[in-house]
């Protein structure tokens, strides 16, 4: 039952605990039914129904969480509301093993409260891991409390005494500005993980390009390699983030790219829909309407949009913020690419023309470059060439010897 997606029109217990969640967070007015979230909820037979109140208080939901906003009730859709359901207070909050930590908005609250106080300088992504365990210690230590890091009565009660007394600014973008002024406009040495969907058994969408049938894992790959040969080309490091014959769950995929130490990572996908309609390329960075946001992250998914909207006949989609686990859990700025659509004729059309997957390839390169020249990037969208680009890496290269 936990796994099955529900729709406008279906009914069941899930959909009922749904409504109740949602008129306990605010996003349904007027609810009379059970809205305690207790393991004994009382469910109504009406509430069960999946009607268009629901929907549209759904749909709400998944816009501020930074979520597809498709209005269905999903694995996904789930654990942002029950995150969503945890307020700083609700429960003790301590360092788990790896894998296993705490994942709630009393984390994200927990982070903000001490980044306001200067003693959590990380991104707020609401896991509590070591980082918001040692930032807790920290106040702890400062305050007088017990320096555990575990986050009880008395800590609790100690942070809602102080209060917010600083506020604006956040240290992590200030990290990840310096980041990008530090590491200098040179792409040698810079290092990326291109992040391909699919792979092993699971290989997407058949369809027919005009040099035959593609599975859409087979247009991802050869678009990662196109770019990692241009970025290879530049001087910079790259690490491709599955073998062809795996597909990595996305907390793999996160693992593996934070143990490379990469200074980006960029996730390729093609996008579907339930009809042929839908068309053109996004591109997504860590952010919702809620939450903090990755400011690296929104500058690099920027610049690649435009740059792909520029040099190729994909409608542009824009750059939206999203809440995506490997958005969220990567300690490095990662932006998720969606090239096209796989369910429409002319997104697939440009999708398997390998001359189109060249160009959206030195597209993401530039976009990279582009993003670590700063306030010294002059170039004019879509017409900053590979050729060029590599030349004034040699002429870099030179002024440095």
């Amino acid at each position: 039952m936990y796994g099955e997606v529900y729709r406008p029109g279906d009914r069941g217990a899930r959909v009922a605990e749904v409504r109740g969640t949602l008129a306990r967070l605010g996003f349904i007015d007027g609810f009379s039914g059970d809205a305690t979230g207790e393991v004994h909820q009382q469910l109504r037979p009406e509430d069960e129904l999946f009607d268009s109140t629901l929907e549209t208080a759904l749909r709400a939901f998944q816009q501020q969480r930074g979520i597809i906003a498709d209005g269905h009730i999903t694995n996904g859709t789930l654990r942002a509301l029950r995150e969503a359901s945890y307020s700083l207070g609700s429960r003790v909050l301590m360092l788990q093993a790896p894998g296993h930590y705490l994942v709630g908005d009393d984390v994200s609250d927990l982070q903000k409260h001490l980044h306001d106080l200067g003693f959590f300088t990380s991104r707020v992504d609401g896991h509590f891991g070591p980082l918001t365990h040692q930032a807790l210690k920290n106040y702890q230590f400062d305050a007088g409390l017990t320096s555990d890091g575990v986050l009880g009565p008395e800590t609790l009660r100690s942070l809602s005494y102080l209060g917010r007394r600083i506020t604006g600014g956040s240290p992590q973008a200030i990290r990840e500005q310096e980041q990008i002024r530090a590491a200098g406009p040179q792409l040698t040495g810079k290092r990326i993980v291109l992040d391909p969907a699919f792979g092993g058994a699971s290989t997407g969408r058949l369809v027919q390009g005009r040099y035959g049938q593609l599975a859409e894992e087979e247009i991802l790959w050869d678009l990662a390699t196109r770019t990692e040969g241009r970025m290879i080309a530049a001087g910079m490091e790259t690490i491709v983030s599955r073998p062809r014959s795996d597909n990595p769950s996305s907390m793999d995929r996160v693992a593996m790219a934070n143990a490379f130490g990469a200074d980006l990572m960029i996730s390729l996908h093609c996008d579907c829909y339930t009809n042929e309609k839908a068309h053109g390329a996004a591109t997504f960075y860590y952010g919702s309407e809620s939450g903090s946001s990755s400011m690296t992250g929104e500058r690099l998914a920027g610049l690649i949009q435009r740059e792909i909207a520029a040099r190729t006949p994909l409608t542009d989609n824009h750059a939206h913020g999203r809440t995506w686990d490997v958005l969220r859990l990567t300690k490095m700025p990662t932006v998720q690419v969606n090239a096209g659509y796989i369910t429409n004729p002319e997104d697939v059309s440009l999708l398997t023309d390998p001359s189109v997957r060249d160009t959206i390839a030195e597209a993401l390169v530039v976009a990279v470059k582009r993003l670590y020249l700063l306030d010294k990037d002059a170039a004019e969208t879509g017409q900053y060439s590979f050729s060029e680009l590599l030349a004034e890496e040699g002429r870099s290269h030179r002024r440095a010897d």
